[in-house]
């Protein structure tokens, strides 16, 4: 007999249903305004999972009343695409959820742009992977970029409660225990589809209709719980993990990651880590940055549990390292300059220069004038975005350099220059 899920009957139809996500389905929320204009755009839909994207797309289309179609971009194949796109344009237009949208490949995103450039598809794509990295930028640049974020625990208490009650769900069948909800919700991390598993394995294991912490503790060894009884939030611990490395400490980085090795999500992990270590070792231990990358490129060839060795090698190496922010607080300089007052690059710099005489131009055989050549523009000739850390030999050796070629300065006057320097 077919049995569907309490997770699956619980998935809202509406965007009124949808869990928190003020910010997308409240009464001023981009998918709220989609629906009262029946103006839908191209979005990819960017979360962890459990958050609710491929439900919050299923329930955009209900709510514009329009047919879709789901393409999942890891299994599917072009086949599959085309009798979609056939659809679309048998109907005049198709709304399309592609699950997992960061696996498509080259050739499958190639095929698929000219129709959402055109209008035929609407696509809402669900990804767990930072669009930003992931997704090729002609895709991106065709959709709205919105943030699904992790279910509050107070969400979560909702939807379980509202499951207890609903004739979709447990329809009161159950006296649930207060402190129940309290721990499924702290232990779910926002996930509420592991919640409502949660919540249903407890009803499993119960021998009554009254579910109390002890039917809890005996459904949690065969439920995945994805992180321990200290009940931090998945979050947290990456956080956790980022500030121990920043703060040296190898041994408060190696406890955060073994609570984050039994969640499997390399991914996250990946872009937490390899953004520590170019963020807050940078240049004070560049091979170090490069270590971590390879590191996380064989920890995702051979898989958990063996990853755990190389991405422990590489932990340890990052906490122990020197620190240095001086690469992020030299571009974050430069982008409050760029953002202020915009100016544009002196005339000698164009890729071909109009006006000037010859010995006015960039000489691309003199390299010995490279250096006193002037870059910055005029109004911001002076400004130093760069500020050494002196937390390691090899930065103090880039300071050295830096240091002498800010003392003999550089100029705009190029004409003047190669008269100084003549070869």
């Amino acid at each position: 007999m077919k049995h569907t899920t309490l997770a699956y009957n619980m998935r809202p139809m509406s965007l009124d249903d949808i869990l928190g996500q003020k910010h997308l389905v409240g009464e001023h929320g981009i998918l709220k305004q989609f629906v009262k204009k029946s103006h839908p755009m191209s979005i990819i839909l960017y979360g962890p999972p459990g958050c609710g994207k491929t439900t919050m797309a299923k329930a955009l289309a209900h709510d514009l009343g329009i047919p879709y179609r789901i393409f999942n971009a890891s299994t599917g194949n072009k086949k599959e695409m085309d009798m979609i796109i056939a659809e679309a344009k048998l109907s005049d237009g198709l709304f399309v959820i592609i699950d997992e949208v960061h696996r498509m490949n080259k050739d499958k995103q190639d095929h698929l742009l000219p129709h959402i450039e055109s209008g035929l598809l609407t696509v809402a794509g669900c990804t767990t992977a930072n669009p930003y990295h992931s997704i090729n930028p002609a895709i991106r640049s065709r959709c709205e970029i919105l943030q699904v974020n992790p279910l509050s625990k107070e969400d979560v208490i909702t939807g379980l409660k509202i499951a207890a009650g609903s004739e979709k769900g447990f329809n009161n069948a159950y006296k649930i225990d207060e402190d129940v909800y309290e721990k499924i919700a702290s232990l779910s991390a926002g996930d509420i589809r592991y919640a409502y598993n949660t919540l249903e394995l407890t009803s499993i294991v119960s021998e009554d209709d009254h579910l109390t912490m002890d039917d809890l503790e005996r459904a949690m060894p065969q439920a995945n719980v994805r992180f321990d009884k200290d009940e931090d939030n998945y979050y947290d611990t990456l956080s956790g993990l980022q500030k121990s490395i920043r703060g040296s400490d190898v041994n408060g980085a190696l406890y955060y990651f073994a609570k984050l090795i039994d969640a499997g999500d390399i991914e996250s992990l990946e872009r937490r880590v390899i953004t520590c270590a170019y963020e807050d070792i940078g240049l004070a231990n560049p091979n170090a940055c490069m270590r971590t990358v390879m590191a996380f490129q064989a920890a995702k060839t051979i898989g958990f549990p063996e990853a755990r060795i190389p991405l422990a090698s590489v932990i340890i190496d990052l906490a122990l390292s020197p620190k240095s922010k001086s690469s992020e607080q030299a571009i974050d300089n430069a982008l409050a300059s760029v953002r202020a007052k915009p100016h544009r690059a002196p005339r000698y710099l164009a890729l071909t220069p109009v006006g000037l005489e010859e010995d006015e131009k960039y000489d691309y055989e003199r390299h010995d004038l490279w250096e006193y050549i002037q870059y910055l523009p005029d109004e911001v000739a002076h400004e130093q975005f760069y500020i050494p850390w002196l937390s390691s030999r090899y930065e103090k050796a880039l300071t050295d350099n830096y240091q002498r070629i800010l003392k003999h300065g550089r100029t705009n006057n190029l004409k003047e220059l190669k008269r100084r320097k003549k070869k």
